[in-house]
């Protein structure tokens, strides 16, 4: 009896004694956490509106509906909200919404999308609540992180933390399928960071071993084409010095250079698509290869289509030297190779000190919070994104969204417990960069 009372009186304590995190939260910032639980029923029926609103990048009109939806939250916190067309790239357009605070504290830029990669004709198409998952198209990427970007700015409103803050909100509508050209379709997302002090992506949560990690860096995306071309004629004269080793040996060549000759620390190259013979054409779309051929004629084209993502501009450039040296550099007889890279490339974003600075200042934020520390994400575990066309401008950093798995396939899930965790992360991240001096 003695040893279970005297059990019951130290949890009794310990349920009591103020924790070291509570003590180191503002009243303000109590408050935002308080607010973020009470209106998690509103958030999820609002994260459920969103899903079930088809927006994939191809349909203008649903995205534009999204959009929609978005102005709604953001027109009564404040914001100056305006519609940005972008009909003449392919694509629905941006939200760009604007809150002026006192002027003195730093600008943040907060950074997110309203399109998914399911289009109408997915099969996947509604939310399904299963216990903590939320079920459903884009309710990871990027609908859920859009609900942990409301929900922060709703506590931050509800502690009066918001009212000074000077905050822009850049929402594209094409960010898993880009429009062209891509100078026109960044415009004003480049502009933005070029007004901003902070950017804060709320793409998702990133983990490892179950617990949560923080993002400063994210790698390019860009694409390339090799086409080559060779004299053709009877197979049975092919080695030979009159009919040459024809294209596909050559195409053969360049890529296994490719594959020995490039690799180096966070750089990945791809070949997503291949083919060769009599003819090869690529459709317009250049998802598409049509090839004809024969066994006993030699292949006179070959094509092959893929990817190059670096960690930095110069990682680029350098490579792409070496990319050309290789297709110039022991060609075969009688073969002539032409490599060309696609204008409209994801920029990288480099792991600066900046960036890691911010992902310090989150770290105290979830110390304050009772939350262990949020170490770094290896980019090379991360895709392009948004945020890197800001990057050279801006400090910044990545994952503010939900936790969720599966993206970008039928099943995609979002973690539910990690929309409140972020929310209030955020808002208080947010609160206190906008206190900072510019």
């Amino acid at each position: 009896m003695q040893t279970r009372l005297i059990a019951a009186l130290t949890g009794l304590s310990l349920a009591l004694a103020p924790t070291p995190a509570a003590a180191k939260l503002s009243p303000a910032e109590t408050r935002m956490i308080r607010t973020v639980d009470t209106e998690q029923e509103r958030t999820l029926v609002m994260l459920e509106k969103w899903v079930n609103q088809n927006s994939g990048s191809l349909n203008v009109e649903g995205v534009t509906k999204v959009g929609e939806m978005l102005r709604s939250e953001l027109e009564p916190l404040g914001f100056k909200v305006q519609w940005i067309d972008m009909t003449q790239t392919g694509r629905a357009g941006h939200i760009v919404a604007t809150h002026k605070g006192n002027g003195k504290g730093k600008r943040l830029l907060l950074i997110g999308h309203l399109d998914t990669v399911f289009e109408p004709d997915s099969p996947f198409q509604r939310w399904e609540r299963r216990g903590n998952d939320g079920i459903g198209p884009g309710s990871g990427d990027d609908k859920g992180g859009m609900a942990v970007m409301i929900a922060a700015l709703r506590a931050m409103q509800q502690a009066g933390t918001l009212k000074d803050a000077d905050i822009e909100v850049v929402l594209t509508g094409d960010e898993e399928d880009n429009g062209q050209p891509i100078e026109l379709a960044r415009r004003d997302l480049v502009a933005a960071g070029k007004r901003a002090d902070v950017a804060l992506d709320f793409e998702g949560l990133a983990d490892e071993d179950g617990k949560d990690i923080g993002s400063i860096a994210r790698r390019s995306s860009g694409a390339w084409t090799l086409t080559v071309t060779a004299r053709s004629g009877h197979s049975s004269g092919i080695f030979s010095p009159g009919s040459g080793n024809g294209a596909v040996y050559e195409l053969a060549r360049i890529i296994d250079a490719f594959r020995t000759k490039l690799p180096e620390d966070k750089l990945t190259f791809n070949v997503g698509l291949v083919g060769g013979g009599a003819t090869a054409k690529l459709d317009e779309d250049r998802i598409r290869l049509e090839a004809t051929g024969k066994t006993n004629i030699i292949p006179e084209t070959a094509v092959a289509r893929g990817d190059l993502r670096a960690i930095s501009r110069e990682q680029i450039e350098r490579v792409k030297a070496k990319m050309q040296a290789i297709v110039a550099d022991g060609r075969l007889n009688g073969a002539t190779a032409k490599l060309e890279f696609d204008p409209d490339e994801y920029p990288p974003m480099a792991p600066t000190e900046g960036n890691r600075a911010i992902l310090a200042k989150l770290n105290v934020v979830n110390a304050d919070m009772g939350l262990e520390q949020m170490g770094e994400l290896d980019p090379m575990k991360r895709g392009a994104g948004d945020i890197s066309f800001v990057a050279q401008d801006v400090d910044g950093l990545i994952g503010l969204g939900a936790a969720s798995n599966g993206d970008h396939a039928p099943g995609e899930r979002v973690d539910i417990a990690s929309i409140w965790r972020q929310a209030k992360r955020a808002a208080i991240l947010m609160t206190r960069l906008s206190r900072e001096k510019r």
